[in-house]
């Protein structure tokens, strides 16, 4: 019974301190599935917080962190062309999670989150399914969801319509730990 009890409160301090998670690790990946081609890039340079107490997050990836496309001039397209990178280095997303839950108690999560979605200077209010696992002190988020590039004014020439979709497909990979 004594050693329970020291057990417990070994982790009470653990689960009260750990508020605040930061992506150690995460990665976005879109493709572009046109008749003419399919376009393919990811990045591992996703950073994002999510405070457990409000269930609120932060998530940010630099658009020319992006690598794989089809050849060096797809991805100087990209940056320079479509995305303007220079101009509108990030795309982001904030809010909150929607459903009441607590993300101290392991689990497996299908949520829901609604927030600002910043690409290309556009903002729209997106709401956005994820996965959610909490086990051994991390939450592990993955999302798979579109965006549609006429809501973010980013505009494809026609000569190269049938290359490139108007609904890119994405998927997004997170790993939150408990930030010291």
């Amino acid at each position: 019974m004594h050693t329970r009890l020291c057990l417990l409160l070994l982790f009470i301090p653990l689960r009260i301190s750990a508020q605040l998670y930061q992506a150690s690790e995460g990665n976005v990946k879109f493709i572009s599935d046109a008749p003419l081609e399919l376009i393919k890039a990811q990045s591992s340079k996703l950073t994002g917080l999510l405070k457990i107490t409000d269930r609120s997050f932060a998530f940010a990836i630099s658009m020319s962190s992006f690598e794989g496309f089809n050849s060096d001039l797809q991805k100087t397209h990209f940056n320079e062309n479509y995305v303007e990178s220079s101009k509108f280095p990030l795309a982001t997303f904030d809010g909150k999670i929607i459903e009441d839950l607590d993300l101290s108690i392991s689990g497996e999560y299908d949520i829901r989150g609604k927030g600002k979605f910043l690409i290309h200077g556009v903002e729209q209010i997106r709401i956005i399914k994820c996965h959610l696992s909490v086990s051994n002190g991390k939450i592990t988020i993955n999302s798979k969801f579109t965006v549609l590039l006429a809501d973010h004014n980013i505009k494809i020439p026609s000569v190269v319509s049938k290359k490139i979709t108007e609904e890119i497909s994405v998927e997004m990979h997170a790993v939150m730990l408990p930030k010291k």
